[in-house]
């Protein structure tokens, strides 16, 4: 059997995987053929050791299909994996925070002139100040209780919505926090009424320019049938945990499959190439860690190649509340520290939903 192993159907490769200059980037393809097969890759002939071949290609556009072929006394055989270039690739972070409901609440019930009187965005200001973070804010509809729907929620913040979303952006995330997984079984159908909603208002309240498409679903899961739908209303990418657990079956994965759900554990990006939607591995959950465990934790992503080039960073915003059972005493401290490790590394905030994966201009992630 032939089959390309490496690079794999829909990487999204960048200047760590090869040899890169201003007019292409070079990269090693490898796999396996039958023993003593003529394999070509490009029309030209790779290398063979035993089972295993190899061949350099180079890249020069934003996609490439490659073509591994071989002929024999069997017949001919082939097989193709599709991959993208991150040509204008560069070290960079982004912080999204998830489940968020709980400081509209907060701007309602104080009557806060300014959105920055809330002691909650008062945090992420100066987070940007200090180290320009740029933070992506995913909305729930209805908060927990259901004592705020966000149509509910006054326009009177609008300009200063629209004065800060050069750094500050609001996203669907989910109609409510409960139930958990709504997205993981619901119809195409549902996700884009529930989506279009929360869009709308929004765009209501806040204005078209701080608006974002969501990069995250709550729970990360959802309907293969829905990556359409998502990608219809301007979504580029998704952050997922892509993580193996119990009976062998990947999860906050977006119901892929274990081959590329595999493949995500253990790198930074890929892009499906149905929908044009790159998936995003999640290097970070700052609720979910210790202070003393952050920089360990992104030092050694930023040391592995294959998951150094983009910082994917989370946390959820009820742990900032005292009065949430599970509040975080020091979670803007997590936050801080996070961003304080991938800022003196070098890393540029941005926007995950711009170009791709924050790097590129948009037109390049398109499949």
């Amino acid at each position: 059997m032939l089959q390309i192993e490496t690079p794999c159907h829909g990487a999204v490769l960048n200047h760590r995987h090869g040899r890169q200059d201003a007019s292409g980037l070079t990269v090693r393809v490898a796999g396996r053929a039958p023993l003593g097969a003529r394999v070509k890759v490009q029309g030209v002939e790779a290398a063979r050791a035993g089972t295993a071949f190899s061949a350099e290609v180079r890249l020069t556009a934003p996609w490439t299909t490659i073509t591994a072929s071989l002929e024999d006394t069997a017949g001919a055989a082939s097989h193709q994996v599709r991959v993208l270039w991150d040509r204008h690739s560069r070290p960079r972070y982004r912080f999204s925070i998830d489940d968020n409901s709980f400081f509209l609440r907060d701007l309602v019930r104080q009557g806060h002139r300014s959105l920055f009187d809330c002691d909650y965005l008062a945090g992420l200001r100066r987070l940007h100040r200090d180290y320009g973070t740029r933070f992506t804010v995913n909305l729930f509809r209805f908060t927990p209780e259901k004592d705020l729907d966000l149509a509910d929620f006054p326009a009177r913040y609008r300009g200063e919505w629209q004065d800060n979303a050069d750094w500050l952006r609001l996203a669907f995330h989910a109609e409510a926090e409960f139930p958990d997984r709504p997205y993981e079984y619901a119809s195409p159908q549902k996700l884009a009424a529930d989506l279009d909603c929360v869009a709308a208002e929004i765009e209501r309240f806040a204005g078209a320019e701080a608006y974002a498409p969501p990069t995250v679903l709550h729970w990360g899961m959802c309907q293969p049938a829905s990556l359409r739908v998502l990608r219809e209303r301007g979504v580029t990418a998704l952050s997922g945990m892509f993580r193996l657990g119990s009976h062998d079956r990947y999860d906050v994965n977006y119901n892929l499959d274990s081959r590329r759900s595999e493949y995500l554990s253990r790198h930074d990006a890929l892009v499906d190439t149905d929908s044009g939607i790159v998936f995003s591995m999640i290097d970070l959950i700052c609720n979910g860690t210790p202070v003393a465990e952050t920089v360990p934790i992104l030092q050694a992503r930023m040391a592995d190649p294959a998951t150094a080039e983009v910082m994917d960073l989370f946390t959820h915003e009820q742990y900032f509340w005292p009065f949430y059972r599970n509040y975080v005493p020091d979670h803007f401290e997590r936050l801080e520290t996070a961003i304080r490790c991938v800022t003196e590394a070098g890393y540029a905030p941005v926007f995950l939903h711009e170009g791709l994966l924050g790097g590129t201009p948009p037109d390049v992630a398109g499949a």
